[in-house]
């Protein structure tokens, strides 16, 4: 099992435990590099490095930017970002900006199909207010028993041609791929495999012209292992990574206890024939895989 985990989520965004809580239960479940990458907000990763140093772990400063492409919705998370960087707060706050007009036109939607208070049901469930978004309305949602769970409330709510899915405008990939390198960081597409998903996915010849947009923008890696990916996705998004020259990225993408695939701490080994992300800031972690590849070649031969 891999001890990194690149990808999860705080109540600061739309997770249910507070930076320090997160990082406890990462160390617990055997995490040694973390990242925290909220949604479109920085402001947990002072009280998560704190927490992470404590426990002897390795704390990436993390982030994950909503994008808008085409007439797709996608996340592109930041790894290693400088959390002081002007354009990159001053880009989130933007961000940030439009989800409050964003939540009451969710609200409104599902009111005209009976359901009524969902906005101030949600808001309970937003620790930040200014990142109110659909996880928060799902919650509540499942409370009051439109659904038995919060996947299952996306689906009959949230998304695409449901009740409560508002189209957004937010951030261009440009932008949010440059914000992150800007601040010093890498900029990796997350949870690809969704994207391919639903009745309005993209096929194989869209997402090749995304990978070559975002690889053109400054896109270096590509989320690999995450918890919505099934092990055929491992291999298929290893193949588009060694296609368009990208880093190989994992993560849980965790946001609670129950409401996600994988629990934080429990990823499936990367696949062996591609890079991993960690090789941009960890020197000697390009030599130990180099040796591991090695020896298995060298065992293979001699087998």
């Amino acid at each position: 099992m891999l001890d990194y985990d690149l990808h999860c989520h705080s109540d600061v965004s739309d997770g249910l435990l507070p930076p320090a809580e997160l990082v406890a239960r990462a160390a617990e479940r055997g995490v040694r590099v973390l990242a925290l990458t909220d949604h479109d907000d920085i402001d947990g990763l002072a009280q998560a490095r704190v927490a992470a140093l404590a426990r002897g772990m390795t704390f990436i400063n993390g982030v994950e930017i909503s994008v808008t492409w085409r007439s797709h919705t996608l996340h592109v998370v930041g790894l290693n970002v400088d959390p002081s960087w002007r354009p990159l707060i001053d880009g989130l706050h933007s961000i940030r900006s439009g989800r409050r007009a964003r939540a009451e036109k969710m609200a409104a939607g599902l009111a005209k199909c009976g359901i009524s208070g969902v906005l101030a049901g949600a808001s309970r469930y937003a620790h930040n207010p200014d990142i109110i978004g659909r996880t928060h309305f799902a919650r509540y949602l499942v409370e009051v028993g439109q659904a038995r769970d919060v996947k299952s409330v996306f689906k009959r709510f949230l998304v695409k041609g449901k009740p409560g899915y508002v189209p957004h405008e937010w951030a261009s990939l440009s932008d949010a791929i440059g914000w992150i390198r800007g601040s010093g960081g890498v900029a990796v597409l997350a949870h690809p495999g969704r994207y391919m998903m639903g009745k309005h996915s993209m096929g194989a010849k869209t997402m090749r012209e995304l990978l070559v947009e975002f690889t053109a923008f400054g896109g270096q890696a590509l989320e690999v292992v995450t918890s919505s990916h099934s092990p055929n996705q491992f291999a298929e998004f290893a193949r588009y990574a060694r296609e368009f020259d990208l880093y190989a990225s994992c993560g849980s993408d965790f946001h609670g206890p129950g409401e996600s695939y994988f629990d934080i701490g429990r990823l499936p080994d990367l696949p062996m024939d591609v890079r991993p992300v960690w090789q941009l800031w960890e020197p000697a972690a390009t030599a130990t895989v180099s040796q591991a590849v090695e020896a298995a070649e060298l065992t293979q031969v001699n087998g």
